[in-house]
């Protein structure tokens, strides 16, 4: 017994150990991001990205918060598209995937050829752009921010798939049995008992919001209405234009480099916070159904 014990010491001290060099492999390199970007210029240029950099600087940052109010109100409009688009797209795609789901829906298979014929061809750009602009007026409106990401046809057949394999058709078919309505049994039963696979599709969902910077650029005019992606890229822009002289040579006084790396942080920053409060679910969410007994 005490040999037994011993093994399974030895065997969680490996295992903590092997883990551990793991996560400092992937933490290192973003620690190396946050700290080079209080780094001056003039130290990247001449020696590189360091643990430790010879001098440290804000002009970056100073850069980055030139304009305060942009920035905050670039980080509000970000944040509620983020919020609204993830919740109405996660909404709207589970209910896509329970109809899909019901063998009793008379055209649930041609509503899923119909939808995963759209992931091999699409009209293109120009179609989509008419269509925005000129059919539905969402020109320079929050709702095209909230609407451009909020379908994904892969998102359903993943929740579908999810549904499938883990909630039973008995349990649904005895809530109809008690009197449940259609909107009911998935208001109160196929919600609750899907959350880590919501949270999961929410997590990728919520990146892809936080992280488009292509929608105001084709449909957004207002300074009003530009996300915090849109502002980064038009700071780095400006940043790379006014980086050159006349002829060609780089300015060391414009921190370039640098920047890149604060508007790393900026970006990432609210997104790596988040992320601890739904990795529980997360994990869960693309684990299961993965085993199949």
């Amino acid at each position: 017994m005490g040999v037994r014990t011993r093994d399974i010491i030895v065997l969680n001290i490996i295992a903590y150990i092997v883990v551990g060099l793991f996560a400092l492999i992937a933490v290192v390199p973003f620690f190396i991001v946050v700290i080079n970007s209080f780094a001056s210029e003039h130290s990247i240029i001449y020696y590189g990205y360091s643990l430790i950099p010879k001098q440290f600087s804000l002009g970056a940052y100073e850069m980055v918060f030139q304009n305060p109010q942009k920035m905050l109100r670039a980080y509000g409009i970000t944040i509620f598209v983020t919020v609204v688009g993830t919740a109405v797209s996660l909404f709207i795609s589970m209910m896509a995937a329970y109809v899909m789901f019901r063998k009793d829906v008379k055209y649930r298979n041609g509503l899923a050829f119909f939808l995963f014929f759209t992931t091999l061809f699409n009209g293109g750009l120009v179609p989509f752009y008419l269509m925005i602009v000129q059919d539905l007026h969402l020109k320079n409106t929050m709702l095209v921010l909230v609407l451009c990401g909020m379908f994904s046809v892969f998102n359903i057949l993943i929740l579908r798939n999810f549904i499938s394999g883990s909630i039973p058709e008995a349990l649904i078919e005895s809530s109809k049995i008690d009197g449940a309505g259609d909107f009911r049994i998935f208001i109160q039963i196929i919600l609750p008992l899907s959350k880590p696979a919501l949270a999961a599709i929410g997590m990728f969902t919520a990146l892809g919001y936080w992280n488009d910077w292509w929608t105001p650029l084709m449909f957004i005019e207002k300074d009003n209405l530009y996300s915090l992606q849109y502002i980064l890229y038009r700071i780095l822009s400006s940043a790379n234009f006014s980086s050159q002289i006349v002829n060609s040579i780089p300015r060391l006084d414009m921190p370039k480099e640098s920047l890149k790396l604060a508007l790393t942080v900026v970006a990432t920053g609210p997104i790596v916070l988040l992320y601890p409060f739904v990795q529980k679910y997360f994990v869960s969410g693309i684990t299961v159904g993965a085993v199949k007994g």
